[in-house]
C-alpha cells in the first residue's frame, strides 16, 4: 500500500462526498487526483531551502492526532487549509485546480473545495510520519528529511503497476508545482 493509499484510508469518503455534494465515486476520484498534486507541490517547494523551512514549520504545527484512527472532517480547519494551498501552489492555484478538474470532467470547483480540506490532513499525516521515525526531524530545516519523506509518500507514483495515474498527474502539472516557493 502506498502512502497516498494510507492517507486515503484515513479520509471518510462518504462524509466527504456529502460535504462536497457529490457521490462517493466522484469524491474518491477527486481525492485520488488532488492528493498526489498536493504532496508533489509540497515536495517541489521543499527543494528550495526557504520553502523547506516553511513546510517543516507547518508540519510541526499540525498534530498527528487528526489522522489517528481516521479523520473527523469536523476537526479539519479549512481556513488553515486555504493558507496551506496558497503557500503550496502560489499564483498557480487556479491553474492546478483547472488541470486536476479537467481529469474529472472539468470540475475544477470540486478541486478548489477539496484542496483546503486535504491540506491539513496531509500535514498531519506528515507530522505522524516524522514523529514515527519516517524521517529525522533534525534534517527538516535543510529539507533533507522532509524532502525524503515527501518523496517516499509519492514513491509509488512515478510508474510501475497500477501507479501510472499519480505519475501522470504530476507529469501534467509539471511546471505548476512549486509555484508557492517563489
Amino acid at each position: 500500500m502506498s502512502s497516498i493509499d494510507d492517507i486515503m484510508a484515513t479520509i471518510p469518503i462518504s462524509t466527504l462526498a456529502s460535504r462536497l455534494g457529490v457521490d462517493d465515486a466522484t469524491a474518491e476520484s477527486a481525492v485520488r487526483e488532488a492528493l498526489p498534486a498536493l504532496v508533489g507541490g509540497m515536495q517541489a517547494n521543499a527543494e528550495d531551502p526557504a520553502g523547506a523551512a516553511s513546510l517543516a514549520g507547518a508540519v510541526g504545527q499540525h498534530s498527528p492526532k487528526l489522522v489517528d484512527g481516521g479523520v473527523d472532517l469536523a476537526d479539519v480547519d479549512t481556513a488553515d487549509g486555504e493558507k496551506i494551498v496558497g503557500h503550496v501552489f502560489g499564483e498557480n492555484q487556479d491553474a492546478v485546480a483547472q488541470t486536476l478538474g479537467g481529469n474529472l470532467g472539468g470540475n475544477s470547483d470540486l478541486i478548489k473545495q477539496l484542496l483546503p480540506i486535504l491540506a491539513p490532513i496531509v500535514l498531519s499525516y506528515l507530522s505522524k510520519r516524522m514523529a514515527g521515525g519516517g524521517a529525522g526531524t533534525g534534517e527538516t530545516g535543510a529539507g533533507g528529511g522532509l524532502n525524503d519523506l515527501l518523496g517516499s509518500v509519492l514513491g509509488g507514483l512515478g510508474g510501475g503497476q497500477g501507479q501510472s495515474q499519480g505519475g501522470s498527474i504530476l507529469d501534467v502539472l509539471g511546471g505548476l508545482l512549486g509555484g508557492g516557493r517563489r
